[in-house]
């Protein structure tokens, strides 16, 4: 018995979001500014409920983009939310959808991948994250596809923090998406200049 084509349930999201991943308090961010709260959108993006929300999420922005053959990003913000998207792209008629994982660094054993999977040259892919503040990891991970001939259709995070990313992604000509913002969370960005 098939689980039918999940749907893309953005308040149920949101809740899932506020109760397991939403942190308020003090916290010091990768980029060592101060903020008023942390999103860890693992605790969402690894459970079985969130993994259904956000890759119904992605499913659905890929579905008016029939050109996207693949779908990834850096590792580990992207880890899950690949997994996701390709466990349901069968049931939503994308079974031509692949993904992959961008290493933050090539390794330096086996076969010295960069990028994990069967990315070929020439693919259009989307690249996807749970959270992006300065959309560095995912302009990380595009840079990595384009140099071995991918072209990067659009960036869809799950949560933009409202801090740079969609600015970010413009100036490098990415079309950009996100599932949520942080306002959707009911919590203000650090730059309320957004």
């Amino acid at each position: 018995m098939g689980i039918g084509i999940a749907r893309y349930k953005r308040e149920q999201l949101i809740g899932l979001l506020q109760r397991d991943a939403l942190k308020r308090g003090t916290f010091t961010l990768a980029s060592g500014r101060t903020s008023h709260y942390y999103v860890d959108g693992r605790k969402v993006t690894l459970s079985a409920e969130g993994a259904i929300l956000v890759g119904a999420g992605v499913i659905e922005q890929l579905a008016s983009r029939p050109e996207i053959n693949a779908v990834g990003g850096l590792i580990i913000g992207a880890d899950p939310i690949v997994g996701a998207t390709l466990a349901l792209a069968a049931e939503a008629g994308l079974n031509h959808l692949r993904g992959f994982l961008v290493r933050k660094e090539t390794k330096t054993h086996g076969t010295g991948n960069l990028i994990e999977g069967p990315l070929e040259p020439g693919s259009t892919v989307a690249i996807v994250d749970d959270v992006a503040t300065t959309g560095g990891s995912s302009i990380q991970a595009a840079l990595a596809v384009e140099a071995i001939g991918c072209k990067v259709a659009v960036v869809i995070v799950v949560l933009d923090r409202l801090e740079g990313a969609a600015a970010a992604f413009a100036a490098r000509g990415l079309p950009f998406h996100s599932l949520l913002t942080i306002r959707d969370l009911g919590v203000e960005p650090l730059s309320a200049t957004v």
